[in-house]
């Protein structure tokens, strides 16, 4: 019997022949042959009529591998897939970015990207996504590549799905689909398996489709071998009925596990230690903050939503003051509304912080629209009302161009390095002065039988002077009020 190496083995040796070159990466690489003051000045891109009508190639999507035979014969064999987007708005540079983007998802989920086309129009055919003449050409194009999946830059109908598919003859998903499967490959703890399942539930619920006999309804209700009162549900309703319920599990379960996060979230308020939390597009270097920051140890991948379970960790700033910083899932443009949800009980961690750290990746080339799409989950999930800082990350790799761009127009912002800690210990002066101070400053004379007063001085408030006298300790805090109550006590009557 011959030996053969596993399939991930055979990915990794696969990975290191080929030139990283063919990887989706460079996709969100910047045009650099572009110039301002040549093309800048040009009155938009002019297009003939059968040019703006024509289905228009995207060069330099193809993350097809040159020599495909060893492909052959793995055990796991990569989706060939085709994208397609339709151009509404904005620039043809910001339909290309949004392709790319498409195109990198696309091999987070093990794809291999064979080519990518534009379609111009107003607004997407309600039919069949990009019209069905159009239809007809990427069904051309399936077959000239071989590709056994389309992939469409935007949320589809169940009816453009269906009417898509019977022409170009192959699977037809859209972006919701492939970041609903990028998230179920991902999740690793009990609650981000629970969530990313039901966020799949509502998905596929109003997609479900079926032919044949698993249309034709079941006997009714009678008890007699030929009686019966009624034609009954059709298998697609009983299916339907499945997975509502299901549904309903779920949401059971993610309640009962949101009580543990809760309780924990309590013990840190009863503390009064604050929290910051970690928001940012995916792939910004979220993680490696954390890691820099903390030493967690969490797991960084330059790959989209490498991390979902959130992680919260303590922390301490300069001056010897706690807090908790949490990482949590990573953001992208046009984020399902099912994941939205789903994922709204980790996404409290952002909403219930006293600060924000909004990380954004310096070198992507339209960072402006990984805020903004950030912000807007931000939004829908109710923290608008947290101060937030910008942290522009990945410095060491950005066009400083952009980076003083960002900082002039993101009045609380700062450029840093997770890889080389370039303007880490900027970052942590500015946590330390942002973050919420007690709000009583309060001198007492705290007697040594009383050592756990101190203590809890040095766990919850801020030390500002201490010294030890014949009498006891003489502090110097900032405290809550509950704090200061029970020190009011010790007081000296010179500054009572």
């Amino acid at each position: 019997m011959t030996s053969s190496s596993s399939p991930s083995q055979e990915t990794k040796r696969l990975a290191h022949a080929y030139p990283e070159g063919l990887r989706a990466d460079a996709l969100m690489e910047e045009d650099v042959a572009w110039s301002y003051e040549i093309d800048g000045e040009r009155d938009g891109e002019q297009f003939d009529r059968s040019e703006r009508a024509a289905l228009r190639r995207v060069a330099g999507l193809s993350t097809e591998l040159e020599d495909v035979t060893e492909v052959e014969y793995r055990q796991l064999r990569l989706e060939r897939v085709v994208l397609v987007g339709v151009w509404t708005t904005g620039t043809a540079q910001d339909a290309d970015n949004s392709l790319a983007e498409l195109a990198a998802l696309a091999e987070t989920a093990g794809a291999l990207v064979l080519d990518g086309v534009i379609q111009r129009r107003d607004k997407p055919d309600a039919a069949t996504y990009i019209g069905s003449g159009k239809a007809v050409e990427l069904r051309d194009i399936v077959l000239e590549t071989g590709a056994d999946t389309v992939i469409c830059d935007g949320e589809l109908s169940p009816g453009q799905l269906i009417q898509l598919e019977d022409v170009v003859k192959v699977k037809v998903i859209d972006r919701t689909a492939l970041i609903l499967d990028i998230f179920a490959q991902h999740a690793k703890s009990r609650e981000g398996k629970a969530q990313v399942a039901l966020a799949q539930m509502q998905y596929m619920l109003p997609r479900l489709r079926g032919w044949g006999q698993s249309l034709s309804r079941q006997m009714g209700g009678g008890r007699g071998g030929l009686a019966t009162r009624g034609p009954g549900e059709t298998k697609i309703e009983t299916d339907r009925r499945r997975i509502r319920e299901k549904m309903a599990r779920m949401r059971r379960e993610i309640a009962e596990m949101k009580t543990g996060r809760d309780l924990k979230r309590q013990e840190r308020r009863r503390n009064k230690v604050p929290s910051v939390a970690i928001a940012g597009y995916t792939n910004a270097g979220k993680s490696s903050l954390l890691n820099r920051l903390t030493g967690a140890g969490v797991l960084v991948e330059n790959a989209l939503f490498a991390t979902l379970d959130p992680t919260v960790r303590r922390a301490e700033t300069p001056s010897g003051r706690l807090y908790t910083l949490a990482d949590t899932v990573g953001f992208v443009r046009h984020l399902p509304h099912h994941l939205v949800e789903a994922f709204r009980s980790t996404m409290e961690e952002v909403g219930d912080s006293d600060l924000i750290l909004h990380v954004v990746d310096g070198s992507h080339p339209n960072p402006e629209e990984q805020l903004a799409a950030v912000r807007e989950v931000i939004r829908d999930v109710g923290a608008t009302d947290v101060p937030e800082i910008v942290v522009i990350n990945k410095a060491d790799a950005a066009d400083p161009l952009v980076l003083q761009r960002l900082l002039r127009v993101e009045k609380r912002s700062l450029a840093v390095s997770a890889r080389t800690g370039q303007g880490i210990e900027e970052l942590l002066t500015l946590l330390d002065q942002e973050l919420p101070r007690p709000a009583v400053e309060i001198e007492a004379l705290v007697p040594y039988t009383h050592g756990k007063l101190v203590a809890r001085a040095h766990a919850e408030g801020e030390v500002i002077s201490e010294q030890h006298t014949a009498e006891g300790t003489l502090l110097k805090v900032r405290v809550h009020e509950e704090l200061a109550a029970d020190l009011a006590p010790y007081v000296p009557v010179s500054t009572a």
